[in-house]
């Protein structure tokens, strides 16, 4: 969640998937469950059929420092 954050906060949107995927070495099916799982806790939102729509949900407070 850190890295949606800092992303969206240096880029001005939010990550597509494949960039997720890159930055941390996954395959896309692993990155699509974590937005999945992510999104059914609550501590992310997403706009259905809407590229580039995640929204984190937490206090940047909440989240841990990216170098």
């Amino acid at each position: 969640m850190a890295y949606i954050y800092y992303y969206t906060k240096i880029n001005r949107q939010p990550p597509a998937e494949g960039e997720i995927q890159a930055y941390f070495r996954v395959t896309p099916p692993t990155v699509h469950q974590m937005i999945l799982k992510l999104e059914e806790k609550g501590l992310i939102r997403r706009m259905p059929g809407m590229a580039r729509s995640i929204e984190v949900l937490l206090p940047v407070n909440a989240l841990p420092h990216m170098k």
